[in-house]
C-alpha cells in the first residue's frame, strides 16, 4: 500500500521548496560546524577566529545550494532515488567549487578545495539520509489512518436529505432524480477513494459542483454561488476533499438555517509572499441572525487544518472569522502546478 506523498516526492528527496526544510538545514549544518570547530581546537583563543573564517565561506555555499535545489526541485523529484541523490551531491560539489573559486580569486579564504568538496558531499549526503528517515517516520500507518479518518467524514444528514429530495422529484422529474443519483454516486466514489496525494484544483471544483447541484435539489434558489477564478494560477495542487467540506459547512451553518436566500463566494488567486508563489483560496457565505449556529462545532475547520498540516506541514495557513455579516475561510498554501 503506498504511503502519503504530501510533498509529491518520488525519489526519496526532500521538498527543497519548503521553508521548514531550509530552517532545519541551516540549523543542522551550523550546529555541526560549531561542534567540529570546538572539537578541533583546544585553545579557546582560536575557536572564535576559525568559526568566523569557516562561517564566512559556509553560509554563502549553504544558501546558494538551497537556492539551486529550490530551482530544480520539479526536475529532480521524478528521478529514481539513487539518481536523484547523485544529482544533488554532484550539484553540491559544483556549487561549492564555484564559490570556493570566487573566494580564492578575491583572496577571502585559504581553505583547501578538495577538503571543502569532501565535507560538502558528506554533509549533503547525511542531510539527505536524515530527511528521508524523518519522512519515513512521519508517513507510516499512523498518518495513513489519520488521513483516512479525515477524508471519510461526511455528515449523515446530507445523505438522508439528498435521498429524500430525490424521492420528492422522482415522479414529477424522473430525469432530474436520475441525474442526482448519478452525481451522488460519483461524489461518494470520490469520498471513498484512497486520497494520499495532492490533486488538481479542477478535480476539487468538479466535486464541489456536484455537491452544490445536490443541495440545490433540496434548497433550490436559496443557494446562490459565485466563482471568482480569474486570478487563479493554472490548476494548483491541493489536498484532496478540501473544498467540498468547506462548502458543506457553508450550506449547513450559513444557508440552511436562514429563511432568506444566501450566497457563497469562492475565490482563488495567486499571491507572491517573500519571493515565493503561493495560492490563496477563500470561501465566504452569508450567515443567519443566530451567529452561534453559523460558527458550528468547528469540526470541518479542524479537519481541514489537520489535512493541510499532513500535506504542507507549516507552509499552509488557514484563518476564519465573521466580517460584515459573512463567514470567511481563507487558506494560503504553496503553489504546486499540476503536471499532466
Amino acid at each position: 500500500m503506498p504511503s502519503i506523498t504530501g510533498n509529491l516526492v518520488t525519489s526519496g528527496l526532500p521538498d527543497f521548496r519548503q521553508g521548514v526544510l531550509w530552517l532545519r538545514t541551516l540549523l543542522a549544518v551550523n550546529l555541526a560546524m560549531a561542534l567540529s570547530v570546538l572539537a578541533a581546537n583546544r585553545d579557546w583563543a582560536h575557536v572564535f577566529a576559525e568559526f568566523i573564517e569557516i562561517a564566512v565561506f559556509l553560509e554563502p555555499v549553504l544558501l546558494l545550494n538551497l537556492v539551486v535545489f529550490y530551482l530544480i526541485a520539479d526536475w529532480i523529484a521524478p528521478l529514481p532515488r539513487r539518481i536523484g541523490r547523485m544529482a544533488v551531491l554532484l550539484l553540491s560539489v559544483l556549487v561549492t567549487a564555484a564559490v570556493h573559486g570566487f573566494f580564492v580569486a578575491m583572496q577571502w579564504t585559504q581553505l583547501n578545495l578538495e577538503r571543502t568538496a569532501m565535507w560538502s558531499v558528506v554533509v549533503t549526503y547525511f542531510l539527505l539520509v536524515w530527511f528521508d528517515l524523518v519522512a519515513r517516520a512521519q508517513s507510516p500507518a499512523l498518518a495513513e489512518a489519520r488521513l483516512m479518518a479525515l477524508t471519510a467524514r461526511i455528515r449523515p444528514h446530507f445523505l438522508f436529505n439528498t435521498l429524500n429530495a430525490v424521492l420528492g422529484v422522482m415522479r414529477s422529474e424522473p430525469q432530474r432524480a436520475e441525474s442526482a443519483l448519478e452525481e451522488l454516486s460519483d461524489l461518494f466514489r470520490v469520498l471513498m477513494r484512497e486520497n494520499r496525494t495532492l490533486v488538481p484544483l479542477s478535480e476539487e471544483i468538479a466535486v464541489a459542483r456536484q455537491y452544490l447541484n445536490l443541495e440545490r435539489l433540496r434548497l433550490g434558489d436559496r443557494i446562490q454561488v459565485q466563482w471568482d477564478m480569474a486570478s487563479c494560477p493554472p490548476d494548483p495542487l491541493v489536498p484532496p476533499l478540501m473544498l467540498q467540506p468547506l462548502l458543506e459547512n457553508a450550506v449547513y451553518h450559513g444557508i440552511e438555517p436562514s429563511t432568506q436566500p444566501g450566497d457563497i463566494l469562492i475565490c482563488c488567486e495567486q499571491i507572491n509572499n517573500r519571493m515565493r508563489n503561493r495560492v490563496r483560496l477563500e470561501i465566504s457565505n452569508t450567515v443567519p441572525t443566530d451567529t452561534r449556529h453559523a460558527q458550528g462545532n468547528q469540526m470541518a475547520m479542524a479537519n481541514i487544518r489537520e489535512r493541510l498540516l499532513l500535506f504542507f506541514e507549516l507552509e499552509a495557513v488557514m484563518t476564519t472569522g465573521i466580517r460584515e455579516g459573512r463567514f470567511h475561510v481563507s487558506i494560503e498554501f504553496p503553489y504546486r502546478p499540476h503536471v499532466a
